[in-house]
């Protein structure tokens, strides 16, 4: 349902089919698909209307849409973007956290951690300057090619881990010496910066990474509501 409201199967402002229909249509439970259902208005892409039905509200937020919301790899953001992707990993090195380290980036003092620095390109373009640090207690065995690829997919695919939340801060920072040299930043000396906390199914946080993008080319969507006083 959710590529189908993306690839715009499901136009935005239609209605989805009824509950009945989708139920024959993916041969499941009522339950799955009000789960389902709200899982999509969660995120934002779809809002239930009394009278009316499960209206789409989707709207691509830009050439390439990332959900500031969601937890999602490159690799599935750029096959929902339908752009094309590719890695190239600068840096894959190993360290024990210190106290500078600790303050930084929350990991335990005494922790060993790996760290990858990874550009990212989107048709062909180096657009992403990635600085990540995983804990090598829950993300062992990590090689540049694996890195090159999905740590997500190798973390459930391979390990079997749960990647359940994450903590975001958006921030604006000047460019580095770094961004500057692998990043095509043109007339560019800013970029927008996510930085994570990533915690798995244990409340572990196994993850601590900074993604700093070319500004002209993501927009970061969320879904917002207003609580009542």
């Amino acid at each position: 349902m959710k590529r189908k409201i993306e690839n715009g199967e499901y136009k935005p402002q239609s209605c989805l089919p009824t509950e009945f229909a989708l139920v024959e249509l993916y041969n499941c439970s009522r339950n799955t698909i009000r789960r389902a259902v709200k899982e999509l208005s969660e995120i934002g892409y779809v809002q239930s209307i009394h009278g009316k039905g499960v209206v789409v509200i989707y709207q691509k937020a830009g050439w390439s849409d990332f959900s500031i919301g969601v937890i999602e790899s490159l690799k599935e953001a750029a096959a929902r973007n339908n752009v094309e992707y590719h890695t190239k990993v600068l840096v894959v090195a190993e360290f024990v956290v210190d106290e500078r380290l600790h303050q930084r980036l929350g990991f335990e003092i005494g922790a060993e951690v790996y760290y990858l620095q990874r550009v990212r390109y989107i048709d062909n373009t180096p657009v992403i300057m990635d600085n990540n640090w995983f804990l090598k207690s829950v993300v062992p065995g990590l090689t540049e090619e694996i890195a090159a690829d999905s740590v997500y997919a190798y973390m459930e695919n391979e390990l079997g881990e749960s990647i359940v939340t994450a903590k975001r801060v958006m921030t604006v920072e000047k460019a580095t010496e770094m961004d500057r040299k692998y990043l095509d930043l043109g007339e560019y000396d800013c970029l927008a910066v996510i930085s994570s906390h990533t915690f798995n199914a244990d409340g572990i946080m196994f993850e601590y990474t900074q993604s700093r993008h070319r500004p002209d080319r993501f927009a970061f969507s969320t879904m917002a509501t207003r609580r009542k006083n």
